[in-house]
């Protein structure tokens, strides 16, 4: 486990590919709580990634540090940008906005054209900051979040990530190439803002840009 930060009140840390991101064997808190070596620690998760997702979160320990953070969710304070690797060209910046909705028995989520009582809005901005080849390396921020929101409009729009399994039929030899790289709140007791990055492994996909 890579640990960014920790304090009294919140740890922020890099969430490995394949770990769940809620408090279960051996999901994410409790893999923290044997890195801190607290079997007892309370570490609250407050925001989620997909399982195959990586990168940075932010664990509140105590409750009132997780009733801050989860307001500051709700009313879209806190900022979170996505690093992915996508197969084709992208433009240098773009937006997507569709109406999305999930199939609970399937897991997955669609693009669609046809306004219903389960659908919902979905949005992002990406910028492009590489390319190679056919493949391009996509900053995304998210304005609204939906369950697998990034990989199902991608995908819808021509770009699937690299190493997609659910939206994809390619058949990529690597992990899922989606990654936690900025994540921004305000302390939820102090009020200060912080601001934590972080870079992807230099493996595959990563280092081809």
């Amino acid at each position: 486990m890579k640990i960014i930060y920790k304090d009294s009140d919140i740890i922020v840390c890099i969430k490995p590919p394949r770990v769940l991101s809620t408090d279960e064997p051996g999901g994410l808190p409790e893999l923290l709580r044997e890195e801190l070596g607290e079997k007892t620690a309370d570490i609250r998760t407050v925001h989620r990634l997909d399982r195959v997702v990586s990168g940075l979160m932010v664990l509140a320990r105590n409750h009132s540090a997780a009733a801050e953070l989860s307001r500051q969710i709700r009313q879209d304070s806190f900022k979170k940008i996505y690093l992915a690797a996508v197969h084709g060209v992208t433009e240098d910046r773009g937006q997507m906005r569709d109406l999305m909705y999930r199939d609970k028995a399937r897991k997955m989520s669609f693009v669609t054209d046809t306004e219903s009582r389960d659908t919902r809005e979905a949005v992002l901005n990406y910028e492009t900051l590489g390319r190679n080849g056919d493949m391009s390396l996509v900053r995304v921020e998210l304005v609204t979040g939906r369950t697998h929101q990034i990989r199902c409009q991608f995908a819808s729009h021509g770009f699937p990530l690299i190493g997609e399994r659910k939206y994809s039929e390619l058949n990529d030899p690597c992990q899922l190439a989606l990654f936690s790289s900025e994540i921004g709140f305000s302390h939820p007791k102090t009020g200060k803002y912080l601001y934590f990055t972080e870079k992807p492994s230099e493996i595959y996909p990563w280092n081809l840009f």
